[in-house]
């Protein structure tokens, strides 16, 4: 996997994460192995660096896939991921909103913790806003992996308080209601899974790991102050917020005809 690595002597970004997620490679593995066989076309929408798109396309042969995100410095570390791999000639990636895309319809359609980026509709209406944007930008008899948050149980108001601002209890679906939420958008659920522990703790910690080992070899740094403390903002909101209470879903769906 191509690293990237930030301006001289500040901490590099993200380079210990393989997916922007809680998915682990055994998991990722499952999900490609379902939904390659017989893809033409993928859509990744929200797709960072586009690691699964790119396993995908990569699975078939005859796919060519695009993914649409608005980090430039994600989508350049997918392009030199595409061209590492062999795969420049089959997959782009460009630099634009989601919201009312008009690249599909696709064979799988992608959206893996960016249903935020189909809909400006405040939270939890934007879970069925995305859906059926998602229902839309699918292909008849195609697939879409949608990776969503939802409450594992109920937050008290101590974990809100510690989360990100404004969290409230009424931000996410339980489990059940965004299967049914799929299920009114047009779509049957094949497959249900959730992201475990293992895989949250290894995405919240690799999320962090290289801005740690920075911030321990240069704390009298001139940005040291700033970039420790927002560091252990995010951790606490993790450990003392959302850890065991927000999950994440992976949907795999299919549209009813």
């Amino acid at each position: 996997m191509t690293e990237t690595t930030a301006a001289p002597d500040l901490p590099p970004r993200l380079t210990r994460l393989t997916f922007h997620g809680p998915l682990s490679e055994a998991r990722a593995a499952r999900i490609v192995e379902r939904v390659a066989p017989g893809t033409g076309s993928v859509l990744d929408l929200g797709c960072g660096w586009g690691e699964l798109l790119l396993r995908v396309v990569d699975a078939a042969p005859d796919a060519t896939g695009v993914g649409v995100d608005l980090s430039a410095d994600d989508l350049a570390r997918g392009r030199a991921n595409a061209k590492e791999r062999g795969l420049a000639d089959r997959v782009s990636f460009v630099e634009e909103s989601a919201t009312d895309t008009t690249r599909g319809p696709a064979d799988l359609v992608l959206c893996l913790g960016s249903s935020h980026a189909l809909s400006s509709t405040e939270p939890p209406g934007h879970t069925e806003a995305a859906l059926r944007a998602l229902r839309g930008l699918v292909s008849p008899g195609g697939r879409v992996v949608l990776g969503e948050g939802f409450w594992q149980r109920t937050p008290t108001p101590a974990e809100l308080a510690g989360m990100w601002p404004e969290a409230h209890a009424g931000e996410h679906l339980f489990l059940g209601d965004l299967v049914d939420a799929a299920i009114a958008a047009g779509f049957r659920p094949l497959w249900v899974e959730t992201a475990s522990a293992a895989e949250w703790e290894e995405f919240e910690s690799g999320y962090r790991t290289d801005v740690e080992e920075w911030l321990a070899a240069n704390p009298d740094h001139p940005l040291a102050a700033e970039t420790r403390e927002k560091t252990d903002r995010q951790r606490n909101t993790w450990l003392r917020g959302y850890r065991d209470v927000l999950g994440l879903a992976y949907l795999t769906l299919m549209p009813v005809s």
